[in-house]
């Protein structure tokens, strides 16, 4: 194949000791950027899960590069913005969910006042494809949203459109909107499974784009509720959890779908394989390396915000390695950039910081003393536009050993000893002890460099359509007959 500034002074730069990858990187490698929905890496077996096994993604692990401390937000929209813009929540201002499709009231994901790592990389020659979720905007107001967003190619579940039952439908029957930049199309899709439609779409413009540097983006519909069969298990009845346990397996077994058709088309070992979460589980127990977990979408503890992410690529991402490097979402942009030989334009603010040395066996530690994470609400309104529901969200920050929680008056709440409290039960904030007191100086003097007041969306508000709501978006989620999942 083919051959920020941002708190810059809060971060120390430090590299690690060495190792070589087998081989040179190419020029523009292919990425392949997989990212499930709703779950925490307790349900994965490479992270010790005991309840389900996942031998496709254990396989991406065997063959690559495991992170344990790598950070998401806790739900979905604060997750999906950050990772495209490079831009922590109280930048971009998308610090809570908002189900755009559904609610309407003009909001939706800019592409002209935001960041993408898909357009970057567009610009840099790649040939560009998303397919299952993003709900950051309406497509029946905006049909070519992706294409402002970077992407050439498209195959998405619409999310939940006001006044449009069907559009509910991601799994069975699935509501798709299909498009380029010359036409689209929004539909029913009548007897099939939706999360082979989009697998489906990736491996055919795989196909079809082998010859050129790829960027395929899989924001996986799986395993967020509901919770129906899957077509390995047509007839499987029971409670949640053992829905969501097949879920989990069909979920695993596209993910090998994925890379066997990498195979196939003779790109795998040309191609980055990272496979990710957008947050943690929402409320199924399991158990992972001998200790129960609740489920934790939404919640700033580690099993709410600290995602399995795996990066494979044979001869190139060293092989079998467990990485305690710490990397957040912020980091997918400069890191794509760096990949793919190209830089953010000076245009937009960024906040992470490239882990391709990392990737690529050249460095053993991100250059970044500390991971970030903030969210867990919804978005509500004020004249007439999303705004964050307070001026000033919840928020944790964290190093490899302590982890800091910061409430919505800016005051530190708590610190934990991760090292040797893993569970976060002992609070040590009122600890007299110096070193505690150290960590907590420490991690509170990278906080009070960040804005006083996040900021809201940036976007010039589309034009008022019959089904957008103005009221407040928590008083909708409230009300039975109009509860929504995001």
């Amino acid at each position: 194949m083919r051959a920020t500034a941002f708190l810059s002074a809060a971060l120390a730069f430090v590299i690690g000791g060495l190792t070589a990858p087998a081989q040179a990187a190419p020029d523009q490698p292919n990425i392949l950027f997989i990212m499930a929905d709703d779950l925490g890496k307790e349900w994965i077996s490479a992270y010790g899960a005991e309840d389900v096994e996942t031998p496709h993604i254990d396989r991406l692990a065997e063959t690559g590069m495991k992170f344990t401390n790598a950070y998401c937000m806790p739900q979905c929209t604060p997750t999906r913005v950050t990772l495209l813009t490079g831009q922590y929540p109280f930048h971009h201002g998308w610090t809570n969910h908002f189900d755009v499709p559904r609610w309407g009231s003009g909001a939706h994901f800019d592409a002209e006042r935001n960041a993408s790592f898909a357009r970057l990389l567009r610009e840099a020659g790649y040939a560009t494809a998303i397919a299952g979720k993003w709900q950051i905007d309406d497509f029946r107001v905006e049909p070519r949203a992706l294409y402002a967003a970077g992407f050439d190619a498209w195959a998405m579940w619409t999310g939940g459109e006001g006044g449009n039952r069907s559009s509910n439908k991601r799994y069975w029957d699935p509501y798709i909107h299909m498009g380029d930049a010359m036409e689209t199309e929004s539909r029913t899709h009548h007897g099939k499974y939706g999360p082979d439609i989009y697998t489906d779409f990736l491996i055919d413009f795989m196909e079809k784009h082998k010859n050129e540097p790829l960027l395929l983006f899989y924001p996986m519909c799986l395993v967020h509720a509901p919770r129906p069969a899957t077509p390995d298990h047509p007839d499987l009845e029971g409670d949640k959890k053992v829905r969501h346990t097949a879920m989990v397996r069909y979920m695993d077994k596209l993910v090998g779908r994925l890379v066997k058709a990498l195979e196939t088309n003779g790109i795998r070992d040309d191609t980055i394989v990272i496979f990710t979460t957008d947050n943690g589980t929402a409320g199924i127990q399991t158990t992972a390396n001998g200790h129960q977990f609740n489920g934790s979408k939404g919640n700033r503890i580690e099993p709410g915000v600290s995602m399995p992410f795996i990066v494979s690529c044979p001869g190139i991402v060293p092989e079998g390695v467990e990485t305690d490097a710490l990397t957040d979402f912020t980091d997918i942009l400069p890191t794509f950039a760096e990949l793919a030989g190209t830089q953010p334009n000076d245009r937009w603010q960024v906040d992470g910081h490239s882990i391709a040395p990392v990737m690529l066996g050249k460095a053993e530690q991100s250059p970044r003393e500390w991971i970030y994470a903030q969210g867990g609400g919804v978005g509500s309104f004020e004249n007439q536009r999303v705004v964050p529901q307070k001026q000033y969200d919840e928020r944790v920050i964290r190093g490899k050993r302590w982890k800091l929680w910061v409430d919505d008056s800016r005051r530190a709440v708590a610190l934990y000893d991760l090292q040797n409290d893993p569970w976060e039960k002992n609070n040590m904030i009122d600890s007299d002890d110096p070193q505690v007191q150290a960590a907590r100086q420490q991690l509170m003097s990278v906080i009070k460099q960040m804005p006083k007041v996040d900021a809201a969306p940036r976007y010039d508000p589309n034009p008022a359509m019959p089904w957008d709501r103005y009221d407040s978006y928590k008083g909708m989620l409230e009300a039975p007959s109009r509860r929504v999942r995001d």
